[in-house]
């Protein structure tokens, strides 16, 4: 006779997995959550959104790509969660969207209840920060498919903005200003080139000490995508927001340029900020500039552009709130036939390009 587990599935092992995870579910919550944790589908209270005249609902799913290779290979997994989380919700913010509610996916060779507890965990501090509900997930076990130590992880979002309130390309105008907020490091985009070099034949490896990150390549390497989402609302809340960019594949142009409308450009000052020295490690790989703009945050995690009347207000607010911020260009008209650095995503947007030397 053959059973499920003979085949490599262990489901005495998925049900610790959901006994370990459920303290830190339950603190990832909203009021609009209606039911308990177990079910079979996750329930959201929509009445609650009888308070808009139009509500908009917004969607955004996605994961951290092959960071999870750098946290598996560090045996650290209670913080790829959080890159999940704000690659979802800072995705739905851009158009001004309030995350109410994320579910997750995790599929993995093996399920070791305490590895699976500790992604889950991340995933429910991520929705803590951005303030919304982990509403439901899947955990799969995948033997023959998967190493017993391989796992990848997926989250998906969903938000609501007003009408009216949403923002966007067409409400961008020349003379807005770019107002640049830092990122935390590489945030989750670029790691199969990160890795390439650093982890590569000739770079230094996860357990080197490097004096000019102030810890190992490996702890760098992890350090968790920031979360914009509550930041971004604040600000649309309080001055005269326009549209955000979330830098995120493709860097900063090829993002910047989707939130500009066809007739404008933005010229971004290389010169108003210093990346992190992660960026500079990496280059020094043997990565020419343009390859590591048109691949990685540069330090940009978020770009507000803001009516220029708005600026000082919106700097106050981003440092009241220790998002460290700074201006880096203005809005202008686009030449005939001026192309940008990168198309944007998606094909339709202005021109973005990084100007100037640090």
């Amino acid at each position: 006779m053959v059973s499920y587990s003979d085949s490599g599935v262990d489901v005495e092992a998925g049900e610790r997995a959901v006994a370990l995870m459920r303290d830190a579910v339950a603190r990832a919550t909203r009021p609009e959550v209606f039911g308990g944790f177990g079910g079979f589908a996750g329930l959201f209270d929509a009445s609650t959104l009888g308070g808009y005249a139009r509500p908009l609902l917004a969607t955004s799913t996605d994961g951290v790509g092959t960071k999870v290779a750098v946290a598996q290979a560090m045996d650290i997994h209670d913080t790829i969660g959080i890159d999940v989380v704000a690659m979802v919700v800072d995705d739905l913010v851009v158009c001004g969207a309030e995350p109410l509610f994320l579910t997750d996916y995790i599929a993995t060779g093996k399920v070791v209840p305490e590895r699976i507890a500790a992604i889950v965990a991340g995933i429910a501090r991520g929705c803590e920060i951005a303030g919304c509900a982990l509403l439901g997930g899947e955990t799969a076990e995948h033997p023959g498919l998967l190493e017993p130590d391989e796992y990848d992880v997926a989250g998906a979002g969903v938000g609501v903005v007003e009408a009216e309130r949403l923002l966007g390309a067409d409400r961008v105008t020349a003379g807005d200003v770019a107002i640049a907020m830092r990122s935390s490091g590489l945030h989750s985009n670029g790691y199969s080139l990160a890795r390439r070099v650093l982890l590569g034949e000739g770079g230094p490896g996860l357990g080197v000490y490097v004096p000019d990150l102030g810890r190992t390549v490996g702890q760098e390497m992890l350090e968790p995508t920031r979360i914009y989402a509550q930041d971004c609302l604040y600000l649309a809340d309080n001055v005269d927001v326009h549209a955000f960019s979330h830098i995120t594949g493709g860097g900063i142009a090829a993002n910047v340029a989707r939130v500009l409308p066809e007739h404008l450009a933005l010229d971004i000052d290389r010169a108003t900020w210093t990346p992190q020295p992660i960026f500079d490690l990496i280059a020094s790989g043997g990565v020419p500039q343009a390859e590591m703009e048109r691949t990685f945050n540069m330090g940009i995690g978020m770009v507000a552009l803001v009516e220029a009347s708005a600026v000082s207000d919106a700097m106050a607010h981003l440092r009241d709130r220790d998002v460290d911020a700074w201006i880096c260009g203005i809005v202008r008209d686009r030449g005939d036939g001026e192309v940008g650095d990168a198309e944007a995503k998606g094909g339709a947007g202005g021109a973005a390009l990084l100007v100037g030397e640090r």
